[in-house]
Order: structure tokens, then sequence, then C-alpha cells
């Protein structure tokens, strides 16, 4: 069981949801303010009194009143009409930590809804019953209204979604689960679909799978420098004392580490003709530590995101008030997906000059052209290198800020909107596209370093090194590539090379 406490749920604890199959629930202590809440909604449904949301209808339409015998048709017509979302389904994983994000919120005790409503979201989260939610849709302003009305619609029985790795209808998913489908109370429908829980829960499972990536990018960095035998010295702590930059001082003294004792390095220390190594070799802790900061700030506004209240009205309980506001723009989501995004373009950008480096000839300090033992009758390398372009080019045009693209909606009602959600998915192709290039740097700096023989690594990269050749074996003669490109990039994804050298970045 993963209890969630609200405002003190940490990134830890979401990423162990995302990844993890197990019951989740709300801190028992939270029922007494979520109860508060719902007694003060229901009053205020049949008062006389027009309150948005509670008696009145939605956004262009908030003027018209609403009477209490139809509060019930009203939510139920609210989710119905905004499950308008298109494309595929969102990964199961991530509509679980949705889901759970939706939790955390409700559990403020400031959204009115009953806690018939916790229940059932706890139930459906711990036993599996994951409602398809289309990935398109959602503009970041009014909430993430089309994807979190078909998470709604499941609950109350419409709508899709999966269960026991079938594709089912609502109704039956529960059914099988044996849960109920809940009759929604006076303003439960847009509880559940004010917010930004599918723009956070997209941006946060894309920040676990780029730090992940980040620590990898360490790690083939280190190698790509034995490869092309290159200079230490840059990562000497004075210099990234002096300049002072968090990210940067912890990417060189991990890179330092895991150089140390390397004979390789150790045999061109003295009369080596260069003096200065290219930029994607010295800079590297300069430009990946500024990545490291970037997917740290980011990381911080996530885990305030993943503790908020965003849904709208908010339920003041300490006055009795219930107050409009516009806690569901998602534009600090917005904000950090874009982070992320420039962090991966640029690890991926020097990843892919360190790349080009090791295959050219005139560049590689004596490595054979492309990396293969007989350039000509192979080709080597050379077009792994060419995919890796692609991919960086591909995601230099993704980093596009999404976040300063706006566009009015609902009437002018909601006249300017974040696009947090697509802002959020499109890092999942980004991480991808970095996983390969980072996949190829690997496969080029193992062929490096193996042609520098019988001078050895370091003994961290040589455990990273051996443990890459169990699944990409080197390159002879010329093979068919793919297969070796995927499983290099899965390593990467998966973190093999970072463990395996005892590197590690903490977020």
């Amino acid at each position: 069981m993963i209890t969630l406490i609200p405002r003190q749920t940490d990134l830890n604890v979401l990423e162990n949801i995302w990844r993890g199959t197990g019951a989740v629930a709300l801190d028992p202590a939270t029922g007494t303010a979520i109860a508060a809440a719902a007694d003060l909604v229901a009053r205020a449904a049949n008062g006389n009194m027009p309150v948005y949301g509670v008696n009145t209808g939605f956004g262009k339409l908030a003027s018209v009143k609403i009477p209490a015998k139809d509060t019930a048709q009203l939510q139920r017509n609210l989710i119905l009409s905004h499950c308008c979302g298109v494309g595929e389904p969102l990964e199961p994983d991530t509509t679980r930590l949705m889901m759970a994000l939706k939790l955390l919120s409700l559990g403020r005790g400031a959204s009115g809804v009953r806690p018939e409503l916790i229940a059932l979201l706890e139930g459906m989260i711990s036993k599996g019953v994951t409602p398809v939610v289309p990935v398109q849709g959602s503009v970041g302003a009014s909430g993430d209204l089309a994807p979190l009305a078909h998470m709604a619609a499941a609950m109350i029985g419409e709508g899709e979604a999966f269960f026991d790795g079938k594709r089912m209808a609502g109704a039956d998913a529960l059914r099988a689960a044996g849960l109920t489908a809940i009759q929604l109370g006076a303003k439960e429908g847009l509880a559940l679909i004010n917010g930004t829980q599918f723009s956070t829960a997209c941006a946060l499972v894309a920040l676990f799978e780029a730090w992940q990536l980040v620590q990898s990018a360490v790690v083939t960095s280190a190698m790509s420098t034995d490869a092309i035998m290159g200079s230490t010295a840059p990562l000497r702590s004075e210099i990234h004392t002096l300049r002072g930059h968090k990210g940067q001082i912890d990417v060189a003294a991990s890179m330092s580490a895991l150089l140390d004792g390397s004979q390789i390095r150790e045999s061109h220390r003295e009369d080596d003709a260069r003096v200065q190594d290219p930029y994607c070799i010295r800079c590297q802790p300069q430009v990946t530590g500024a990545a490291v900061d970037l997917l740290r700030f980011a990381a911080g506004t996530l885990e305030v995101e993943a503790n908020a209240v965003t849904d709208n009205p908010l339920v003041l309980t300490e006055t009795g008030d219930i107050v409009s506001g516009g806690n569901f723009h998602a534009e600090p989501v917005a904000f950090a997906a874009d982070q992320i995004a420039l962090a991966l373009a640029e690890i991926g950008a020097i990843a892919q000059r360190r790349v080009a480096l090791m295959v050219d000839p005139t560049l590689s300090f004596d490595l054979p052209a492309f990396l293969t033992p007989r350039p000509g009758l192979n080709s080597g390398l050379m077009i792994a290198e060419v995919t890796t372009a692609a991919l960086m080019s591909e995601n230099k045009h993704l980093a596009h800020a999404c976040s300063i693209d706006s566009t009015p909606t609902s009437a002018n009602q909601e006249d300017h909107v974040s696009m947090a959600a697509h802002a959020a998915r499109r890092l999942k192709r980004m991480n991808a596209n970095l996983s390969v290039i980072l996949g190829v740097e690997a496969m080029c700096a193992a062929q490096g370093i193996e042609a520098r023989a019988p001078l050895a690594t370091s003994a961290p990269l040589q455990s990273a090194l051996e443990t890459f050749r169990a699944q990409v074996p080197s390159l002879g003669d010329d093979r068919y590539m793919a297969p070796d490109i995927e499983a290099a990039a899965e390593m990467i994804r998966d973190g093999v090379l970072s463990r395996a050298s005892g590197a590690k970045l903490e977020l």
C-alpha cells in the first residue's frame, strides 16, 4: 500500500506509483477535511444563491441557474459532453499516476467531493481498473478537460477501461473488479475534470525517463572521452567550483570518478600534440550540467504541482466560501515541460557531436574510419551516425516552446491557454530519440576503447563496457545494424550502463 499524504508526497513516491501495480490510498487523516468540504457543497447546491459549478452551468453558461433536482444530471452531462479526446490511449501506467495525482488534489479537502468518490478512485487504482484516456484534446487551460473526462466516464460506468489486460466497457471493468459506478453529486464532475493531472502525469513520467537518460549520458560521454584519448584536465574540480553551477560541478565530479585509473588516459598525459579537445569533449560538464540544473528545476515545479489543488471552484471550509479562481491553468507545467525539452535537445546535440567526432578519422586521434577494422569494404558505423543526426534535428524541432502558443477557446471565455498537455506528451518522443543517440554513442565509444588495446580504460568504464558487450557485440565486418541500435537504446533507457559503472546523480 502506498499512502498519499497531500502536500508531502515527493517524487520518489510518485515514481513508485508509476512503476508499480499495488494499492494506493489517501492518508485517512484527510477524511475530516474532505467531508467538511462535501457538506458545504451540498448546502450550496440546495440553496438559492448561484454558485458556479454547483448549481449553475459551466464556462460561458455559468449564468444559467440549475435546480437542485437536476444536480446529478448536470454533472453526468458535463462528463459525457467533455469526452472529446482523440488519438491513441495514454499508457496505463501513466494513467495510474494521473489518477493518483487526482487523489492527491481531492485529498486537500478543497474540492467538495464525497468520501464515496475518493473510495472509488482508490479502488480503481488498487484493483487495476485503468480508464482508456485518449492523449489529444487538452489545451491545458480550464484543466485537462477532455482527458480527465474520459477518466471520470469510467467512474460513472461509461467510456472504456483496461482491466486484467483487456480493453472493455467502463461498466464491465468496474463490475469485473467488484466495484460499483458512482452517481456524481454536486460539483463532483467538475472537480474531476478541472485540474492539471493529465499534463502533470505526462511531464512527471518524461522527467523520470529523462533523468535515467542524463545519468546514462554521463557514462557514455566519459567512454567517448577515453575512446578519442581526450584530456581529463577540463574535469578538475577547481574549474567548476569557480563557476559555481551545481549541475556542472556534479557532472564533472561524476565523469572524473568514472575516468580515474584509465590506462588510456595515462598513456597520453605527456607529450600529446593536441592542446585542447573539441567542445563536445571539453565542455561536457558545462552543457550536461546545465541540463541537469534545468531538470532539477522542473522537478521542483512538478512536485509542487503534484500536491496542488487545481480544480475550480475551490471550497474554503475555514470561511465557508466557495470561490472561483484559475488554479486549473497549467502554465507552470507547460514551462516545466519546455525546460525538460530544452535539456533533452541539448544533451542529444552534444552527444551527437561526440558520435561524429569518433567516426571521423581526421578528428578521432587515430581511430579507424567509421570505427570498422576494415574501412572501405565495410561502412561500419557511418549510417548509425547519420541516424543520430536525424534524431538530433528532430528533437530540436520538438523542443520549440509550447508554453508560448495560445489560442482562445470556449467562446473566448478561456482566451489564454497553456498548451501543457502536448508540451508534456511530446517529451516521450524526445526521450525515445535521445535514447537512440546515446545508444549509438555507446556503440561508438565501445569500439573506440577496444581499438586502444592493449591499453585499458578505467575499472568503472570497463564494467560498463563488459555489460554493454553482453547485449551488443563488437563490430567487425558489416552486419544488420538495427537490432544492435535498439538493444543499445534499451540499455540506455533502462539505466544499465550507469548502474554497471556505479555512476549516480541525485535528482
